[in-house]
């Protein structure tokens, strides 16, 4: 029974936004037993990422109202289900491994887990990351970078999306903080991650991050681009959240690092182009950019390499000759409306719709 259920949620999750898929060795199990009891497991199960109160769960499983209220409330706070209140009501829904319960354990990461998720990236995980990450997040220029001759759409503007959101709730990045507890990754700033609406509500009940008015997440967000932080928020025109992300830590840029064309990988609307002419070989710009794609050429002269370029340019804005520039590709792609047309989007980029 308990390698059996656990083995279904393995296979549920795996059907969900990037997948969980399977490894020879079982680190997925053993992850999956680490968070979730066999009686949790199997009321995941029960359930679908559709939003229901309790007393709905309760008399579709023909059980009693109260208990499973209590069991609900508890699975939500250690983040093994989206918790949605709307006055005195609670409606609960399951999540995916990503974004969901890999996010959700943000306070209570430890060790252990941080090296379990450690393995089961490297066995697997990259390798669905990187299939489905251009549904995932996009990827949009740092402030710095965008010439004004080429004006960006709203949605490719990191700082409107923040102004034109009701809440922002500003939370630590937990793939910094997973490879800070293996003594790896960067030393740059945590607190990082946007969350917007229901997203962000649900961070705020569970006490993963604190909300932040417009002001300031600007500047959060004009501190994580000058410390060299690509800024990604999700495949949406309004999306769910904004994560500032390195290509030390961060699941989807390393899974992109380990592919020999990312920028064919990823939805990006840019690419950077160097003036070789104008280079003094400075080299400022290899520290930033977190793909690689920027080498030094026989004659000391930063080359850019187009397959390994995501258009974040954060190369462009540490250029003291301005030799770099950030330009708009030819075809231009619109991302997805909203989450939900997102999540069709990845379900059908990975066959399941």
């Amino acid at each position: 029974m308990s390698q059996d259920v656990y083995r279904s949620l393995q296979q549920c999750l795996d059907r969900m936004s990037l997948g969980f898929p399977p490894t020879d060795s079982g680190i997925e199990i053993e992850i999956l037993k680490k968070l979730f009891s066999e009686r949790e497991a199997a009321l995941f199960l029960s359930m679908t990422p559709r939003l229901e109160n309790p007393s709905e769960i309760a008399a579709r499983l023909n059980r009693g109202a109260h208990g499973i209220d209590a069991q609900l409330r508890d699975m939500a706070s250690r983040g093994l289900l989206f918790s949605l209140r709307k006055g005195d009501v609670v409606k609960y829904g399951t999540i995916p491994f990503v974004h969901g319960l890999f996010e959700f354990q943000l306070t209570r990461l430890d060790r252990e887990l941080a090296g379990m998720l450690e393995r089961y990236f490297n066995e697997a995980f990259h390798g669905a990351v990187a299939q489905s990450a251009a549904a995932f997040l996009r990827t949009v220029p740092v402030q710095e970078s965008v010439d004004v001759a080429h004006r960006v759409a709203a949605y490719e503007d990191a700082v409107a999306i923040l102004r034109r959101q009701g809440r922002i709730v500003v939370a630590e990045c937990i793939c910094r903080k997973q490879q800070g507890l293996l003594d790896r990754g960067c030393g740059k700033p945590r607190e990082v991650c946007f969350m917007f609406g229901s997203m962000g509500q649900y961070y705020l009940d569970h006490g993963l991050g604190r909300e932040v008015g417009t002001d300031e997440a600007v500047r959060l967000l004009m501190e994580a681009q000058r410390a060299g932080l690509v800024t990604q928020p999700a495949s949406a025109q309004n999306p769910s959240g904004m994560c500032n992300c390195c290509g030390d830590c961060c699941s989807v840029l390393r899974a992109l690092r380990l592919q020999p064309r990312p920028a064919v990988m990823v939805f990006s609307n840019h690419y950077a182009t160097i003036e070789p002419s104008a280079c003094t070989g400075c080299e400022a710009c290899l520290e930033r950019c977190q793909m690689s794609a920027i080498v030094m050429d026989k004659d000391g002269r930063a080359r850019l390499d187009r397959d390994r370029c995501i258009g974040c340019g954060l190369c462009v804005p540490v250029c003291p000759v301005e030799a770099i520039r950030l330009v708009p590709k030819d075809a231009q792609r619109i991302p997805p409306s909203g989450t939900m047309e997102q999540m069709l989007n990845m379900a059908r980029l990975r066959g399941l719709a």
